[in-house]
């Protein structure tokens, strides 16, 4: 803070106020937020309401130290400090940095210098390219051979994989791995996750980036708010079932996952949920774009299939998609640590405690669109997929050096310990409700 500025409680100071991290750490409160990025302060109480990736994601971190965080969602730092100025409260003299975030950001400055953190564009060219294609496969079958059990199936299926496919290209584009700057990552995520998709930027964001901020932490991770119809972890299972919450027989869980998880979260949840935010929200532009994406298959199969036999064709392709989405996407997290956010950890092993990987290989990286990758993902969540196996060795001998546990699995046992999770868990609320 300059000469004669004022501070956050209106007084005066000379240079830059000096706060000790006793004082910061207890504004972190609802109506009194302050994070810390870089040995400074920042009062993001009102800010936070204007933030272009959501309040959430700030509250999720007010108290706390959000340079890794910070750091790892945006691209262009210079341009986005330019916003903190009008935030700042003052700078955090005895702010604690263990050794793990020491060589954390040791790595990370590694990463930049290298140029790691720089997309190949002919990669996401031919990506985007191979969705087309296979799409186009999906027609033409139909137009050539007809409409009978067969091609049909193959139709759906080939549909599915382009779908499937266009959920990790849109992944890529949302994360800003593919361009540096926010404006074509913007307008090539509304592209893909909208008219190719069906989906809604905006709810992508909202959800998405609050999952990476604090992954598998209750209420603040909307993918594991499913409690509803599963519990996972240790501690919520026993939380609920000694208090006797719960309206599900969760015990049997890992069971009827195969019938309520996977075959209806995108046919059913999703479209829900997307259809309701974008109205919510006055979300118009998103709205419209899903509206084009559905005239576009209504387009591309109505003249073989007609207007119900469309429909049940595109339920068909999400019901054979959402199998795939749903285990790749969260056979790196659900089996890990769940719990409520009760314990501050640093950026480097809230990561690694929460997520795995699975192998790498040509299959596993395509099917998984690089997902399997997800370690290297959630340390750097901007890094281009193209480069994740140049820094994984890296990571690996980081976690060696602080002996914390990098997780490699295979692609079944990554899959099975999904099931075996749920099983678990479900027995923790089992006997927890009933002792």
């Amino acid at each position: 803070m300059g000469k004669g500025a004022k501070a956050a409680n209106g007084v005066s100071h000379i240079g830059p106020r000096q706060i000790t991290f006793e004082e910061f750490s207890k504004h972190n409160k609802k109506d009194d937020q302050w994070l810390m990025i870089n040995r400074k302060a920042y009062d993001i109480t009102e800010f936070a309401k204007r933030h272009p990736g959501g309040a959430k994601i700030l509250n999720h971190f007010a108290g706390e130290d959000a340079t890794d965080a910070w750091t790892a969602f945006h691209n262009d730092k210079e341009k986005v400090s330019k916003y903190l100025k009008s935030i700042y409260v003052g700078d955090i003299l005895d702010a604690p940095q263990s050794s793990i975030q020491e060589d954390f950001r040791k790595l990370r400055q590694f990463v930049d210098t290298n140029g790691w953190m720089e997309p190949e564009p002919w990669f996401y060219v031919w990506n985007f390219l191979h969705i087309i294609v296979i799409e186009a496969l999906a027609v033409a079958i139909l137009w050539y051979w007809g409409t009978n059990f067969i091609t049909v199936l193959a139709s759906m299926l080939l549909m599915a994989t382009s779908q499937a496919q266009s959920g990790w290209t849109q992944h890529d584009y949302g994360h800003h791995s593919v361009f540096r700057d926010l404006k074509r990552s913007h307008i090539f995520h509304h592209i893909t996750i909208g008219f190719m998709k069906g989906a809604s930027s905006h709810w992508w964001n909202f959800r998405h980036f609050q999952h990476h901020a604090k992954p598998n932490r209750v209420k603040k991770d909307p993918d594991i708010d499913i409690a509803y119809l599963f519990l996972i972890g240790d501690n919520l299972p026993v939380e609920f079932g000694k208090r006797k919450r719960g309206k599900m027989p969760y015990q049997f869980q890992h069971k009827y996952f195969f019938f309520l998880g996977p075959p209806l979260l995108l046919p059913i949840y999703f479209h829900m949920e997307i259809i309701y935010f974008c109205i919510k929200r006055g979300d118009w532009l998103d709205l419209a774009l899903a509206i084009a994406f559905f005239y576009r298959i209504g387009y591309l199969f109505g003249p073989f299939f007609g207007g119900w036999g469309t429909f049940f064709f595109y339920m068909g392709i999400r019901f054979f998609e959402s199998h795939w989405f749903t285990w790749v996407t969260q056979m790196s997290h659900l089996p890990n640590d769940v719990a409520r956010d009760t314990e501050t950890m640093d950026w480097f092993t809230m990561q690694l405690k929460t997520t795995c990987n699975v192998e790498p290989g040509v299959f596993n990286d395509w099917f998984t669109g690089h997902l399997n990758y997800q370690i290297e993902h959630h340390l750097f969540p901007t890094m281009p997929r193209t480069n994740f196996h140049k820094v994984r060795p890296l990571v690996m001998s980081l976690c060696k050096k602080h002996n914390i546990e990098y997780r490699n699995k295979t692609l079944y046992n990554a899959f099975a310990d999904i099931v075996r999770m749920l099983k678990k868990s479900g027995q923790l609320w089992y006997d927890a409700y009933y002792e």
